[in-house]
């Protein structure tokens, strides 16, 4: 990747722009998600791992995304609401993003360039497909889907 994760600018759930450096020296998992998958109680464990660890550093940028079985269909607002309301979400929400295709978010296409998945490609297979940045804003690893929250914490606790 030639660019560094904090040269990214994205727009937050509430439509305003936010410039990646925000997060400069923290770790980092970036996370595309889905509010009607089976993965979405995957919410339940990134929120115990981010109330357990944000003060040590940590934090989880979450990217709602409709390219996988159409399963986050609401608008911003809604999609809000499902996760404070169904599991009391305090990480950072984000505007809903492509993370495939000509029209994916240029930080997606910069994250599947420098972590390629299975076989080397670069597609994002599905929901919930998790990569883990370090403090200096490289990307290290990338999880997939049925990786549960959970398993990913002593690998973030070692970049901490």
């Amino acid at each position: 990747m030639d660019q560094n994760i904090y040269d990214f600018e994205v727009k937050d759930i509430q439509g305003h722009l936010v410039s990646l450096k925000k997060f400069e020296g923290k770790v980092l998992l970036i996370v595309n998600v889905a509010s009607k998958c089976g993965f979405t109680p995957q919410y339940t464990e990134l929120e115990q791992i981010y109330r357990e660890l944000k003060d040590k550093g940590f934090e989880i940028l979450a990217f709602p995304c409709n390219q996988f079985g159409a399963q986050e269909p609401g608008n911003e607002e809604e999609i809000k609401q499902f996760c404070s309301l169904t599991y009391d979400v305090s990480f950072p929400l984000f505007a809903k993003v492509d993370v495939n295709g000509e029209s994916a978010s240029p930080l997606y296409m910069a994250l599947k360039e420098s972590l390629p998945g299975v076989l080397g490609t670069k597609a994002i297979k599905w929901n919930f497909t998790k990569f883990l940045i370090d403090k200096t804003g490289k990307p290290i690893q990338r999880y997939a889907p049925n990786d549960k929250p959970l398993d990913l914490v002593k690998d973030i606790q070692k970049l901490l």
